[in-house]
């Protein structure tokens, strides 16, 4: 296997979240500066609950709904557009290249034009499609292509300007979460119990490990390191290229969040309730931090602090050193909803229908 650079198209700036782990590894660093404590800006009422991550670019939010449709919101809660998909979006969209994909809960991706939300392409898969789509750029052809799993057992690659298929990797179950990305490697785990390692330019099989139980978030990937969770409540981080995992925790609830990685530690969050924070190197635990409902949403790591929404229906932020809060926010809906954040600013949606916006307080 080749060395692992990590992929550094279309990189994150401070006022871009366009993904729901921000980059294409899936890393869950946002390099925007937040000042608690902060205050609640806006609200924007969809139709039915949401489930969807949104993501930010240019001051318009954009997010799914259980509802059927996709929205884009103005940096002061307006409606720009929204676009019917006929079908629970659950899936957190991409913003890339002025356009913005998402998958629906009836397994067809959507490909819209970000400005007006005009429909260019879609694409059906078999499955439902619960993960977010991810990128990759071919170094030769300069092709950008895009990566989704798919309850059909397959990860499906098409172009991003066209929606052509290119290839599908067969697994032997269900894909929950979205590849990570780093060179011309996807990495992600399934409901079939293994860790695929897939060749994103013609998407054969690099190899697979079996880990026993099935693997319902996304990875993260640092450099040649993988790190995840699965249902049985082990914590891995995994050598992409040894092929051998390095260090692994046990006795944590599952593992439906995906992994933040900064400072030299990894963010997770747990159904047992509590947030972990294990040494990225070793895997020691540095602290956990209990809250009161499930942790499905991702944490991200921005500077000294972690964002981390929670089924207790709160926002909290926490210092990275200590795990100690500093500051939080009750909305009184159950988030499951990864927040997006940019510069001095946090968007997150909620079971009760809502996005809600948070920026500096006074």
């Amino acid at each position: 296997m080749c060395c692992l650079p990590i992929f550094s198209v279309l990189a994150q700036k401070h006022d871009c979240w366009p993904s729901f782990r921000g980059d294409a590894q899936l890393k869950g660093i946002s390099s925007a500066s937040i000042k608690p404590p902060l205050k609640l800006l806006w609200t924007f009422k969809t139709g039915d609950a949401i489930k969807s991550s949104p993501v930010i670019c240019d001051g318009t939010i954009y997010t799914g709904s259980d509802d059927g449709y996709i929205y884009a919101i103005t940096s002061d809660g307006k409606l720009k557009w929204k676009y019917n998909t006929g079908n629970s979006v659950e899936a957190p969209p991409l913003i890339l290249k002025n356009m913005v994909y998402a998958g629906t809960m009836e397994g067809i991706l959507f490909a819209l034009d970000a400005a007006t939300g005009a429909l260019r392409w879609k694409y059906t898969t078999e499955g439902q499609i619960s993960g977010s789509v991810n990128w990759t750029v071919n170094p030769k052809t300069k092709q950008t292509s895009l990566l989704v799993g798919s309850y059909d057992y397959n990860l499906h690659c098409m172009d991003a300007l066209t929606g052509k298929a290119l290839w599908k990797y067969e697994t032997d179950n269900f894909i929950n979460g979205a590849p990570a990305i780093s060179a011309q490697i996807a990495v992600f785990g399934g409901c079939d119990g293994f860790l695929h390692m897939v060749n994103t330019l013609d998407g054969k099989a690099l190899d697979k490990i079996n880990l026993g139980t099935y693997i319902p978030a996304s990875a993260a990937i640092l450099g040649d390191k993988a790190f995840f969770g699965n249902y049985d409540g082990v914590f891995f981080c995994f050598d992409l290229r040894k092929k051998k995992i390095l260090w692994k925790t046990e006795g944590g609830g599952p593992f439906l969040a995906s992994p933040a990685i900064g400072s030299g530690m990894v963010i997770t969050g747990s159904q047992n309730r509590y947030i972990y924070c294990f040494d990225a190197v070793n895997g020691t635990l540095r602290w956990k931090f209990k809250t009161l409902g499930k942790v499905d949403a991702s944490p991200v790591i921005t500077g000294s602090l972690v964002i981390a929404a929670s089924g207790d229906g709160r926002i909290h932020m926490l210092e990275i050193s200590s795990g100690n809060e500093i500051w939080s926010y009750e909305i009184g809906s159950q988030v499951v909803s990864t927040p997006a954040v940019t510069s001095n600013m946090i968007a997150v949606g909620a079971n009760d229908g809502k996005i809600y916006v948070f920026g500096a307080g006074k």
